[in-house]
């Protein structure tokens, strides 16, 4: 029996995990939370029971999928800033994502050549003609992304996969001879496979290793805003077919991964009935890639399911994600908790989409995106860039965004948002290996998902949107617990079994 603690008028019980008087079996657990009210991934050890628990069964029998891993991207802006700061600070960074103190990402991105958060754009071939890429050269990454990745490796005790995506090929290649739009020559197909082994070979040569790519970042296009190359589901898995995925296999890079798609989860549906028609088409392909940006709310659980109903072996993983089209708020925590952001869609939209585009919250948009796609068969989410300036580049577009990490390198200043919190709620304690496994529960307000990790711990995470403290029986076979969860907040409650 708990004991009765009174504070003023008020009664209430207090709840301990590590002691209990009664006869009942309590789960051996840690808990840490993150809310509005404070905390930042805070260990709970006392929990307020105020009205009736609500049931989260947890169901290890009932398995899925296996978990790759969560992370973020190593773009040139991040790794440019990184630069500009003091060592310390610097330091403080990279142990903040990849050391064993933070948040042990374990699945990463990056860009091969650059992106709309680069400086400039540029190519690591640049000789017109050069078909046989003689003069290929990743030069461009030497000063910022290159270290930036190392530095990561130098933190991260169990290591971290790379996924990379080419937002366009070399303009000499395409034939609007531009950086951005237009489409891939034909007579470059083989060339531009080259390219991505080449790639591979340079990275290992700096004692990177590339586990995946992306085979086109955005390939319906961008708005033709920033660079970007366009492919239609038959082109890409005609190229995959029949050249990329026979170039890496033919050069000793088989085993590296080629993920197609790599947008919005709308048009999900059309490119793994091309990708996955038949043996022949999906040889080459280990799974999709995915992004946010059609909705600020909806996670398109149909659209999910078909993909992974469409083949159940094939990798999965939400390749990029970030609260766009905004400024960060320095300093400002309430924001990141505020029903105030807008996304692209928010001012133009088609009119049949606006609705998927209204004003939200960026924690809440993390929380309830990640949970509904681990929930969906997703078994990777990796995040945009890992660092950003206070006015959300650099970008030599100007196409400004929010990251996790916020850094003023005028006045050498970090600031951790609540979106680094909310990211390491899942990146720290749902390892690589993880099995997602069943869940039943009582509320439909708190949002839910747990894994089983390879070293046998249990992890479950919690997602509590309401205005209200509420609490929950979280039960395992024949042990429970009532545990409480602060209004806006996450938790995530390691069991040791």
């Amino acid at each position: 029996m708990q004991k009765l603690i009174y504070y003023s008028f008020i009664t209430f019980l207090v709840f301990m995990i590590s002691a209990c008087d009664s006869n009942e079996k309590q789960l051996e657990m840690e808990v840490f939370e993150t809310s509005a009210n404070g905390n930042k991934l805070e260990k709970v050890t006392e929990f307020v029971q105020e009205g009736e628990a609500v049931s989260i069964k947890l169901l290890p029998e009932k398995e899925y999928q296996t978990i790759t891993g969560f992370g973020g991207s190593f773009t040139e802006a991040s790794a440019y800033l990184l630069n500009q700061l003091s060592a310390e600070n610097r330091d403080k960074i990279l142990e903040a994502y990849f050391g064993e103190s933070g948040a042990k990402y374990s699945l990463t991105r990056t860009h091969m050549n650059s992106s709309d958060f680069s400086l400039s754009n540029y190519s690591y071939a640049t000789v017109e003609g050069d078909t046989t890429l003689e003069n290929f050269s990743i030069d461009e990454d030497r000063d910022d992304i290159i270290p930036m990745i190392k530095g990561a490796m130098a933190k991260s005790k169990d290591g971290f996969k790379i996924i990379t995506s080419p937002w366009t090929a070399p303009p000499w290649m395409k034939d609007n001879n531009s950086y951005v739009g237009g489409q891939l020559l034909p007579e470059y197909y083989d060339t531009w496979a080259l390219f991505f082994s080449k790639y591979v070979d340079a990275y290992k040569a700096e004692g990177i290793d590339i586990w995946g790519f992306t085979v086109e970042n955005e390939p319906l296009g961008n708005g033709n805003n920033w660079e970007s190359m366009h492919f239609t589901p038959e082109e890409m898995t005609q190229f995959v077919q029949n050249h990329l995925g026979p170039k890496l296999e033919a050069d000793g890079k088989g085993d590296v991964k080629i993920l197609g798609y790599d947008q919005n989860r709308e048009h999900l549906r059309e490119w793994v009935d091309e990708m996955y028609k038949n043996d022949s088409t999906s040889k080459y392909y280990s799974g999709a890639a995915i992004h946010w940006y059609a909705s600020t709310y909806d996670v398109f659980p149909d659209e999910l399911q078909y993909a992974h109903e469409k083949a159940p072996d094939k990798y999965m993983i939400q390749s990029e994600a970030c609260v766009d089209a905004e400024v960060p708020k320095w300093l400002d925590v309430k924001l990141y908790w505020s029903k105030q952001s807008t996304d692209w869609g928010w001012d133009w939209a088609p009119v049949d989409q606006k609705k998927f585009h209204p004003k939200y919250v960026p924690v809440y948009r993390y929380a309830r995106d990640i949970i509904g796609c681990l929930n969906n068969w997703v078994d990777g989410w990796v995040d945009w860039n890992m660092v950003l300036d206070r006015q959300g580049g650099p970008n030599w577009f100007k196409n400004w965004c929010v990251a996790p990490v916020i850094v003023d390198p005028d006045a050498d200043e970090v600031y951790f948002t609540p979106l680094y919190y909310t990211m390491s709620h899942f990146s720290r304690f749902i390892r690589p290996g993880a099995i997602r496994i069943g869940v039943e529960h009582s509320d439909s307000d708190l949002q839910t998902t747990a894994a089983k990790n390879p070293d046998g711990s249990i992890a479950v995470v919690v997602f509590n949107p309401t205005e209200e403290r509420r609490n929950y029986v979280l039960a395992l076979t024949d042990t429970e617990t009532t545990i409480s969860i602060d209004s806006k907040a996450i938790q995530t409650i390691i069991i040791n079994r």
